[in-house]
Parts: C-alpha cells; sequence; structure tokens
C-alpha cells in the first residue's frame, strides 16, 4: 500500500486515459473520457483517479463527486452503465487489496463519506477473476444491489444461430421472415426514439435514460462503435435495437424496442437473429442484452424472453462502502 499514489485526473491527459482503457483489462467505452464527455460540463463533478505504483500507472478508475443518498461519495461513475477499477495487467490478490486500501484512505483524507461502485460483469474482462470484488467485501464493502444481466456467449459459429434459440423464438423468426420483415442498419435515430419513448410509456410509464439529442451525440463520438439495427415491413420501422461495442469483447443491447402496432411481425425476433450473427462475425465473444432486474426484482416476462435466445443471467453488481 506504502507504494501506491492516487493522483486526481487532470483533463489534458484526455487522450491518455483513454489509450489506457483500451489496453486495460476490463475497461469498457463508460470508462473513457470521450465517452463521459457527453455529459454537459456542470452536470457532474469529476473526481477521476489515477493510481500509480512504484511511479507507474497500475489502475484507474473514472468518478464523480456527488452527494447519494445524504452522503458525499466517491462515485465511479453515476453517468455511465459501469465503472469502477480497470488495470492493464492481471491483477493479484495482494495488488487487489492494496488499490482498494488505498482508495478507502485517500477518499477519508478527502473528505468522502461513502464509496459507490459497479464494475463491469466478469464477461468484459480479458482475464476474468473476482481478486478486487473480494478486496472490496473483505476491506468494508458490501452488496448495494445486484442486478442480473442476460448474457449470450457466443461460442457457435453463426449457422447454429437458429439451434440455440427456443421454439418460440425460432418460430418467431421464421413468421418474421415469411412476412417480408427485412433488417438493416439505420440512421433514423429519430424514428426509433419515437418507438422507444412510447414503448416505454405504455409498459412502464418511464422515459430513456438519454435525450434523442444525447444518443445521436454519442453515435457522432462512435460511430464505428454505436450502432443502430432495425426492423422493416416494406417502408415501416417496426422495431429497433441500439447498440453498444462496449470492449473487444462484449456487445451491449442498450436501447431495445418495438412498435405495438406490429407485434405480430416479430420484428425483435429476427433482429436478435441478424444481431446475433453479425455480433459472431466481428469476433465479440459476448452479447448482453441488459439487465432485466429493477433494483433486484425480476421482469420475469423479460426474463423469459430474452432466454428464448440463449442468454443466461450474470451478475451486474454495485457496491457501497459508508466511511
Amino acid at each position: 500500500m506504502k507504494d501506491i499514489d492516487i493522483q486526481l485526473y487532470d483533463p489534458k491527459m484526455a487522450d491518455e486515459w483513454d489509450d489506457y482503457v483500451w489496453q486495460s483489462n476490463g475497461g469498457t467505452l463508460f470508462h473513457t473520457r470521450h465517452f463521459l464527455a457527453y455529459h454537459p460540463k456542470d452536470r457532474f463533478k469529476d473526481h477521476s483517479l489515477i493510481f500509480y505504483k512504484s511511479g507507474r500507472r497500475a489502475a484507474q478508475m473514472p468518478a464523480v463527486d456527488i452527494e447519494y443518498v445524504g452522503k458525499k461519495t466517491l462515485f465511479s461513475h453515476r453517468g455511465a452503465s459501469y465503472g469502477g477499477l480497470i488495470y492493464k495487467d492481471q491483477l493479484g490478490i495482494r495488488e487487489a487489496f492494496d488499490y482498494v486500501q488505498a482508495l478507502i484512505a485517500y477518499a477519508k483524507e478527502n473528505g468522502f463519506q461513502a464509496i459507490d461502485l459497479t464494475p463491469p460483469p466478469y464477461c468484459y474482462y480479458d482475464y476474468p477473476n473476482d481478486y478486487l470484488e473480494f478486496a472490496l467485501v473483505q476491506n468494508g464493502f458490501v452488496y448495494r444491489k445486484r442486478e442480473i444481466s442476460s448474457v449470450i456467449t457466443l461460442n457457435f459459429p453463426a449457422s447454429d444461430i437458429l439451434s440455440t434459440f427456443k421454439e418460440s423464438s425460432r418460430r418467431a423468426v421464421r413468421k418474421a421472415r415469411k412476412m417480408g420483415v427485412v433488417v438493416r442498419e439505420s440512421d433514423d435515430y429519430a424514428r426509433f426514439y419515437e418507438i422507444l419513448k412510447k414503448n416505454l410509456r405504455l409498459r412502464h410509464n418511464v422515459t430513456p435514460t438519454h435525450t434523442l439529442n444525447e444518443l445521436i451525440k454519442i453515435r457522432d463520438l462512435y460511430p464505428d462503435q454505436v450502432r443502430l439495427f432495425a426492423a422493416f415491413h416494406e417502408q415501416d420501422m417496426i422495431a429497433g435495437v441500439v447498440m453498444f461495442d462496449c470492449n473487444p469483447l462484449v456487445t451491449l443491447a442498450f436501447y431495445i424496442s418495438h412498435d405495438e402496432s406490429f407485434q405480430q411481425y416479430r420484428g425483435v425476433n429476427v433482429l436478435f437473429h441478424e444481431i446475433v450473427a453479425w455480433s459472431i462475425q466481428r469476433g465479440f465473444r459476448s452479447l448482453d442484452f441488459g439487465i432485466f432486474t429493477v433494483d433486484e426484482d425480476p421482469n420475469w416476462g423479460l426474463a423469459r424472453f430474452k432466454e428464448s435466445f440463449g442468454a443466461q443471467g450474470i451478475f451486474r453488481n454495485s457496491l457501497r462502502i459508508e466511511l
């Protein structure tokens, strides 16, 4: 621990920061300054950290300084799906404890009353291990929540996709094709956003996480990693999925929606057949469907739907310590 020095991120280091993310074990699009720049400057008070060990950059953690549940909290990261420490090398158990203990000491010295982290699930890591999470728990962190994300492990050829689907989805794909549904990439985010807004309002009475302008800004920031795939019947967009290529291992279905008035065409089913094929072709190891739990409460219908494509559940953990 005495060899670890933690320094506050300087915006002049943005390129260096992002280069490190893409070379790291577990780094994602959500860890980059390029992605976090879509937020308005006054939305968060940035407090990102760089860990140095014996003078060498050893880890990074995007973070903000916010008041959360009444506590001054070092939160990684309130403006992204994933945060937490990322590191370039394979991590040893002693190093994991050193980083966590140094982080706690830094937070106390800088007046924080809590630390809150949501690391990526293990499928996002080149070298998955539980050392860091073990070190967090052993040093006083507790699970604030444990959500379940649906993930397809892409360890089969594209020719076998239908055999990995359950019969209900196989029938739906065949029906969609018979009815003339086609899938293609689209740039019509405005049309998709109207479908998304209507669907979320009808089903959950909520609005999308991003505004249309924010979503387009993210697409513009990452034109090669953010894509809209859409299903069409004749000239009508009937369903769409916005995919985020989070890192070279995992592509994430960030937004999934369909037009209820075209439900009989099974647009989402045929969309995911093509998206799985595209993901295999691109060399991804996993396709993350996102969570089907909200505050640990399962949406059983959504779980069954995602399982029909061969997805299985893995934890998306959020850990917290009050200092």
